[in-house]
């Protein structure tokens, strides 16, 4: 099969050849086991059932996870077995089943949810660059989307993420989301369909920031939940970027948390920057896969 399912469209085999995402047709996973980190709402008290997915179709210089997403770690396994995985979760108690990083292996999810769909939610957590007919694809097997906005700047995009039309990309991938999840449901406090849109606000680009807050105002209804990230700590390749190789500085997540509340965005989550500590990466051990 040639391979159109995301926005570099490469158009190879991946059955003999290697695209952009560094992946073959082989799902690759790198960890599967319950995670207590993602946003309240999803965790819960039960946490998600987190498959942590090798490759990436973005290459951003500051990646916490780039041992998997660019370094390619993990271990080849069968859709039977991803199946086994979704039921393995089920089992556990966990709030629903977050596929992390999925969007390389689209066709391979969809064929397993199409197998086997959890009577979990299936929540699909991605970094934003997708392409709009991938996202119809997933209508009736996805519940929640949780995606990135990251960068409103082509500059900034194509600097860092290697991505010169990620905004462009991301929007109209974004608006199709609220629009096949245009409400937030939830149940004993835990989320079960909707979408939330993150944003990691990064050292030097309050600016950008805000023309993303401000998107997001004038072209959605408000209909998601907004997680703001103060999370950022500089890792990977960072240390060849001076404007990014620190911290978060606390005025710059204020002024941005300020705007948003400003825009009338009620449904918000925002971090201590504390958070951004190591000790939440995870360790990438192959543990469930």
């Amino acid at each position: 099969m040639i391979c159109d399912i995301c926005p570099r469209r490469c158009k190879i085999d991946r059955q003999s050849k290697i695209g952009f995402c560094g992946m073959s047709e082989k799902l690759k996973i790198a960890k599967a086991d319950v995670f207590l980190w993602e946003e309240p709402i999803i965790s819960g008290t039960n946490g998600c059932g987190a498959i942590f997915f090798s490759g990436c179709n973005l290459k951003c210089c500051f990646c916490q996870n780039y041992e998997i997403s660019s370094n390619h770690f993990g271990k080849e396994i069968s859709i039977e077995r991803l199946i086994e995985i979704f039921k393995e979760f089920e089992e556990k108690g966990v709030h629903n089943i977050n596929l992390v990083s999925p969007t390389q292996f689209t066709n391979q999810i969809i064929q397993a949810l199409k197998i086997y769909k959890p009577k979990i939610p299936i929540v699909w957590n991605s970094n934003g660059y997708e392409d709009v007919e991938t996202i119809k694809k997933l209508e009736n097997l996805v519940d929640i989307f949780l995606v990135d906005m990251k960068f409103f700047d082509e500059n900034l995009s194509q600097k860092y993420c290697k991505a010169k039309d990620y905004f462009s990309v991301a929007s109209k991938a974004i608006a199709k989301m609220l629009e096949l999840k245009p409400k937030v449901e939830i149940e004993n406090g835990v989320m079960t369909k909707g979408v939330i849109v993150r944003h990691l606000v990064m050292p030097n680009m309050t600016k950008d920031s805000l023309q993303i807050l401000n998107w997001l105002d004038s072209n959605t209804k408000k209909n998601f939940v907004l997680s703001l990230m103060g999370q950022y700590t500089p890792y990977y390749r960072a240390v060849e970027y001076p404007e990014i190789n620190r911290k978060l500085k606390p005025i710059e997540y204020k002024i941005v948390l300020h705007k948003a509340i400003e825009l009338g965005f009620e449904n918000i989550f925002y971090q201590q920057l504390e958070s951004s500590d190591e000790k939440f990466i995870p360790v990438w051990d192959l543990k469930g896969v």
